[in-house]
């Protein structure tokens, strides 16, 4: 299958994190019938990593299979394909399957490790971890303009839960707001100044979620708040300075981690350090690190989520080139 007609199939079948057994299972009898040996890591009884490979690799692709919500269905025009997963990251699914079926077929040490669970705690990362083949490289797909990436930043995933009183809304002060306690908290954290980095820059801050109260007319005794750090520094220190705002006021939950990492860029190409977080910092027994694919994160997560063709095409014979080049030797 060209790369086109793979990459609407893999768009067309809706994979969010924790629902993605369509999709493995697809994959699963897509690369069995290529020819590659399928091993499979199951997660629960509908979820699986796929590890596709022929023989020993030197080089693994990897990329995810699940896809934030809501499901965008496919569609395109002249230049563009739309839907949600086209650019994170089934087009760098897509291209990775190509590239890696040429490369088979010219019996190139290489293989494919497909995981679950990316968006939502790298569970499918964390597992195959336990499985590495032995490999000198993994290049992972994720949207860099297909770009060789220098680094990426951490993740320090939090939540906070507040606990008061409830009381009749008509005498507040019987009770005691949960949900006025967090807001303070909420407050005084976005006005925190965060630690940087001299090579990973500043660390970022998303107040992703905030729920609280049962009905407007009761004081509520209980809220709690989500939120995402994208840190430049070990997450250790966000952790420290978190719960130093939060002592007395709030408990704080760590939901995910994971630390800054540095990646290769072959060939002495200028390259970035990329604002988002990716399994790399989970797969550290992989091999040496590097961070390519189509598309844009700009694009990735919302509701017009696209890729253009030309960049699809593009990325096969940039994973082909440096395949080639890594397994050689040619590039350290």
């Amino acid at each position: 299958m060209d790369i086109l007609p793979l990459h609407e199939k893999l768009v067309s079948i809706p994979s969010p994190s924790g629902r993605e057994g369509d999709l493995c299972r697809f994959l699963r009898d897509y690369l069995q019938e290529q020819g590659w040996e399928i091993h499979i890591q199951p997660l629960d009884s509908e979820r699986f990593n796929i590890f596709a490979v022929v023989r020993d690799p030197v080089l693994v692709f990897s990329t995810h299979l699940d896809t934030v919500e809501p499901f965008v269905p496919y569609s395109q025009d002249e230049r563009y394909i739309y839907g949600r997963g086209s650019c994170d990251a089934k087009g760098s699914l897509a291209a990775q399957i190509t590239a890696a079926e040429k490369l088979r077929r010219a019996e190139a040490p290489v293989a494919l490790l497909l995981v679950v669970g990316e968006e939502r705690g790298s569970d499918g990362a964390r597992l195959a971890n336990d499985i590495s083949p032995g490999s000198t490289f993994i290049v992972n797909g994720e949207p860099t303009r297909n770009r060789f990436a220098a680094g990426s930043l951490g993740v320090l995933r939090v939540r906070l839960y507040t606990e008061g009183r409830t009381a009749h809304s008509a005498c507040p002060e019987e009770g005691r707001s949960a949900i006025l306690v967090l807001l303070d908290l909420l407050n005084d954290i976005r006005s925190q100044t965060w630690p940087s980095s001299g090579i990973f820059g500043e660390t970022t801050c998303n107040i992703g979620t905030i729920r609280g109260g049962i009905s407007g007319n009761v004081v509520p005794d209980e809220a709690e708040a989500e939120l995402m750090f994208r840190c430049s520094v070990p997450s250790a220190r966000i952790l420290k300075q978190i719960n130093t705002l939060a002592r007395d006021r709030a408990g704080v939950d760590v939901l995910f981690r994971c630390e800054p990492l540095r990646t290769i860029v072959p060939g002495g190409e200028e390259a970035e350090i990329v604002s988002f977080a990716t399994d790399l910092s989970i797969l550290t027994n992989w091999g040496k690190a590097l961070l390519l694919g189509p598309g844009s994160i700009r694009e990735a997560h919302t509701p017009d989520e696209k890729i253009l063709k030309s960049e699809l095409l593009e990325a096969v014979r940039i994973y082909e080139t440096a395949a080639g080049k890594l397994i050689s030797g040619e590039w350290p």
